[in-house]
């Protein structure tokens, strides 16, 4: 099903939502900017001018110039952001409210003293709220998941791509293994990757730990992460996709963090050098989905886990026909701090890859402690990994591999050494068998 927009059709409203979101991105920039005095300064003197240094369309600078709040909310506008361009203007929030119902502002002060806008007669008509809650119908044409992809994120690994190393003895068994992937890769392009990663203190500082953050921007630039950003291109998004995605986990109750501008790392980068190679332009477009692994509290397989299987039901659900792959990254065990550090379980991280096809019920209820004693403590990053196992259609809603598909196991890889950490590499196909798609009971 598309998603579900019965909340445009209340009289008098606007929800703010993705698409109200997108439209109004740089209005609504525009607006947070003036919460300095020396940008109110300047906007106050030529408002003009202030507003011409920003990117915005015709309608929403008249809507400014003409104080039409109703016109600025059509074209994107949020009220709370807003309302800093009206104080800047010296407006009280009554007075605003008052101009988008035709009222002054004594006029509409005198109402809220009498009880304020009576509820009936300003109200979803019956019919439209039992549409609202009727069965949604099955869409006739649906994005798929066509596979998982699991990798390690190593900058070192895109390093030694960036400065032409690859064939050197040390690097070329690790990019050997990536060979038949970047092959099959060709056969079986998606039209989109949603690709797990975790930012390593690159976008997302001390100041905002998200832990689950959805890009639903248009684009990403690639950070610079200390050493110049990487020569490679940025990455397109998929906004309508990405925002479906979003309002299906919200809806199924995963709190995520939406982020329309950010630059993306090695943790997303890397994956897909490794999967596509030296490109002009990655050949399909990717929506970024970080999780944190960086500082405690962070969440748990099982967590990851079931994420995956409401992502699967969120995709199944979009009413586009998109080819969509899922990779999960990060990991296999290492250690980058302490004395432990140089840690690689050579068995664990074999027997993780076993069971993260045979049984990933079972591994998404291991312990953090384990990741950490057993894997190393930047060995968490394989909580990722589940994600992408989640989604794929062997899995019944509990987890249990008796779903309504099959998968199989195209390739697999693992090696060490790759800088400080063991290369891990799996690559499944997903064959659902089910022809509608995946919904919650």
């Amino acid at each position: 099903m598309s998603l579900d927009k019965t909340y445009q059709l209340v009289p008098g409203t606007t929800v703010f939502d993705a698409e109200q979101s997108a439209k109004g991105y740089h209005l609504n920039q525009f607006c947070m900017s003036l919460m300095t005095a020396e940008n109110r300064a300047l906007y106050l003197a030529d408002e003009r001018a202030y507003l011409n240094a920003w990117p915005l369309r015709e309608e929403q600078r008249q809507a400014l110039l003409d104080r039409d709040l109703n016109a600025a909310i059509r074209e994107g506008g949020n009220i709370y952001f807003l309302a800093k361009w009206g104080a800047t203007l010296g407006l009280s929030f009554q007075q605003m409210a008052g101009s988008m119902t035709g009222m002054t502002e004594t006029e509409y002060r005198a109402m809220m003293v009498g009880g304020g806008r009576p509820a009936e007669g300003n109200r979803l008509d019956h019919a439209v709220l039992e549409a609202a809650y009727a069965d949604p119908a099955a869409p006739q044409e649906r994005a798929t998941i066509t596979g998982a992809v699991f990798t390690s994120h190593v900058p070192a690994i895109g390093a030694a791509m960036d400065h032409h190393k690859t064939g050197e003895p040390y690097w070329s068994p690790v990019f050997e293994g990536y060979e038949f992937s970047k092959r099959w890769e060709r056969d079986n392009l998606p039209d989109v990757i949603f690709l797990v990663y975790n930012d390593h203190a690159t976008t997302f500082d001390l100041s905002l730990i998200p832990t689950f953050a959805l890009g639903t921007g248009a684009a990403y630039s690639t950070a610079d992460e200390g050493y110049g950003p990487r020569p490679v291109p940025g990455i397109e998004g998929d906004p309508d996709l990405a925002a479906h995605i979003a309002h299906s986990l919200i809806r199924d109750d995963f709190d995520l963090t939406l982020v329309n501008e950010m630059t993306v790392d090695h943790g997303l980068t890397v994956p897909l050098s490794l999967m596509f190679g030296d490109v002009e332009e990655w050949p399909c477009k990717v929506i970024p989905f970080h999780v944190n692994v960086v500082q405690y509290p962070v969440p748990s397989g099982a967590r990851c886990f079931a994420l995956g299987r409401a992502l699967r039901r969120a995709i199944e659900s979009y009413d586009k026909p998109l080819k969509v792959q899922v990779w999960g990254t990060g990991g296999m065990s290492h250690q980058l701090q302490g004395p432990r550090a140089g840690l690689i379980n050579r068995e664990w991280d074999n027997a993780f890859l076993d069971r993260l096809v045979r049984d990933p019920a079972g591994l998404s209820r291991l312990p953090h402690l384990e990741y950490v004693d057993a894997a190393g403590a930047e060995g968490i990053e394989l909580v990722m990994w589940l994600i992408a196992r989640g989604a794929m259609s062997d899995l019944d809603d509990a987890g249990e591999t008796d779903g309504t598909g099959e998968i199989e196991v195209k390739h697999r890889f693992y090696h060490v050494p790759a800088s400080n950490t063991a290369v891990g590499h799996l690559i499944l196909e997903n064959h659902p068998r089910a022809q509608e798609p995946a919904v919650k009971e």
